[in-house]
């Protein structure tokens, strides 16, 4: 399936829901620190409900850990000063799905890693900042799962 990764995430329900879509979708999530909440905080628990027994959650202490573990072909890092849509690209099982922290985004550094297959953007109407973080690794997730014709769903 799809590797989901945030990159320093801070506001816990986004994770939290994140954690959720991981076990709905079969993904793996993946998180690089310093994360801006402690993964036993009662409201990342509460949005995740009973469903961290169901997914594959890893934390990694920086991004180049993460890139040694996740040994990633492709990763697509999702901003909104990217011009190619999220729907525009054919995904592959082990694709890394990189999303960045509320509200600041992926930096630049993130975005110009040499690990970074492309930078792509989710639509939206004009004068829109941002989405939700955890509403936008769903939308991604989704696109990418249905690609591979819902794999494994019922």
């Amino acid at each position: 399936m799809f590797r989901i990764l945030f990159f320093e995430p801070r506001i816990p329900p986004n994770t939290g829901n994140a954690i959720r879509l991981a076990a709905a979708t079969g993904c793996e999530l993946h998180l690089v620190e310093p994360l801006g909440f402690d993964l036993s905080e009662p409201k990342l628990r509460r949005a995740g409900l009973d469903y961290h027994d169901l997914a594959v959650v890893t934390v990694h202490p920086n991004l180049a850990a993460a890139w040694t573990a996740l040994a990633p072909e492709r990763v697509y890092a999702f901003t909104s000063h990217a011009t190619r849509f999220h729907h525009q690209v054919e995904y592959h099982p082990g694709d890394v799905l990189l999303f960045g922290p509320e509200p600041t985004g992926l930096p630049a550094e993130v975005l110009t890693d040499p690990h970074v297959t492309e930078r792509l953007r989710i639509p939206m109407l004009a004068g829109r900042r941002s989405m939700n973080l955890a509403n936008s690794a769903s939308i991604v997730a989704y696109e990418a799962w249905r690609q591979q014709g819902f794999d494994g769903a019922v």
